[in-house]
């Protein structure tokens, strides 16, 4: 049997914490520092590079992920001495895909062409909205301009650019999404993630909803309509769903998000990173410290265990369903040991939520926005 990174991928994910601000949205692990010792933070990322490549010898590695917070506030000779440092440990695939998120300011897009230099050649740009009202609601620094500026900018460096949208805004019409994907869709994108805005816990917007101070809100209806909206319009440009958030022209889908889908094996590196390593037939997730001077001043894991295999079939079951391609059930059952109930999978595939090719099962177009609900049918009990 292939080992599981063969099998699935294997990927490294590099956190860069800092951000020029916090989106009143956002629950990812971004802080607002005045100064930041980029000496330090690059010492401490290649200290941790050196240390995985040690645990992890032979492998041939798939996808570089520089996320955050704001990567593109990064000094570009810092992403390049990291990815020349990776390139020491690992052999890196033919068709290795090295990616960096970046926000559409024009002093971050003025880094571009160091990043390119240094080895990027993907890069994923936070646009977020294609209306200047909304993006001051959405706490973005950018304009409209500015956001289509980076977008033209970015392709001209690099050779495949995504960018974010976030939807079910506001008071935001039918209409109004149709009106603004389209727009997005005129820029002729590769790859298009489309997120519906949802409100979370100790965000500022969370707090906000919680004092009933978030009004306009699409109700449960709106939102499906929209989420159906973008399925057609996104289809009749090219660039189908092939995750429940993700939209892409064929070959062009983000294989460093395919590791995590598929449940292969990636090393997450920085503060709140995580990781999944299979290591000597053992299945192990990592964290690190969520605070980012707690880390920088002692870089490497917070924890480390043991994933139960039970445990481990879920999270692929979990992370598969969201994939067009769906999850394999003889992977689900040799790798992971679970085999699902034949007769909920009956009963889904009677209600039309779910589709059985062979042994690969997916979620039907009429499924995927209910998917929550359809994976607690399968959970084991």
């Amino acid at each position: 049997m292939l080992e599981n990174w063969q099998e699935a991928g294997f990927g490294l994910y590099l956190h860069w914490p800092f951000c020029a601000a916090k989106c009143p949205y956002c629950d990812f692990n971004s802080h607002v520092s005045k100064s930041i010792d980029h000496d330090a933070w690059q010492a401490a990322y290649l200290s941790q590079i050196d240390q995985y490549a040690e645990q992890t010898p032979g492998r041939v590695l798939d996808s570089i992920y520089f996320g955050g917070g704001t990567p593109s506030l990064m000094r570009p000779a810092t992403v390049g001495a990291i990815l020349d440092r990776i390139s020491h440990h690992w052999t890196l695939a033919n068709d290795v895909e090295i990616t960096l998120e970046a926000n559409p300011t024009s002093i971050e897009a003025a880094n571009f062409a160091g990043y390119r230099a240094a080895g990027v050649e993907r890069v994923s740009i936070g646009v977020q909205a294609l209306n200047d009202t909304d993006l001051r609601k959405l706490g973005r620094m950018h304009t409209v301009a500015e956001a289509k500026q980076a977008l033209t900018l970015a392709k001209s460096t690099f050779s495949r650019v995504n960018f974010d949208l976030i939807y079910s805004r506001q008071d935001q019409s039918l209409d109004d999404w149709r009106t603004e994907l389209t727009q997005a869709l005129a820029l002729e994108p590769d790859h298009l993630s489309l997120y519906q805005l949802t409100i979370e816990p100790g965000t500022a917007f969370g707090d906000r909803f919680t004092a009933g101070g978030l009004h306009g809100l699409p109700g449960e209806d709106l939102a499906v309509d929209q989420y159906f909206l973008t399925q057609e319009l996104c289809e009749a440009a090219g660039l189908p769903a092939y995750e429940v958030s993700n939209h892409a022209k064929t070959g062009q889908e983000s294989r460093h998000n395919m590791v995590y889908w598929r449940a292969g094996d990636w090393i997450g590196i920085g503060p709140g990173a995580h990781g999944r390593l299979t290591l000597d037939s053992s299945r192990v997730g990592t964290e690190t410290a969520l605070n980012p001077q707690k880390w920088l001043d002692n870089p490497g894991e917070s924890l480390r265990e043991a994933i139960p295999l039970s445990e481990q079939a879920i999270e692929y079951l979990l992370m598969g369903l969201r994939l067009h391609e769906g999850v394999d059930l003889e992977r689900l059952k040799t790798r992971f040991g679970l085999e699902l109930n034949t007769n909920k999978i009956k009963g889904l595939l009677e209600m039309s939520l779910i589709e059985l090719d062979g042994h690969t099962l997916r979620t039907s177009r009429e499924g995927r926005p209910v998917l929550n609900a359809i994976l607690r049918e399968l959970m084991p009990d």
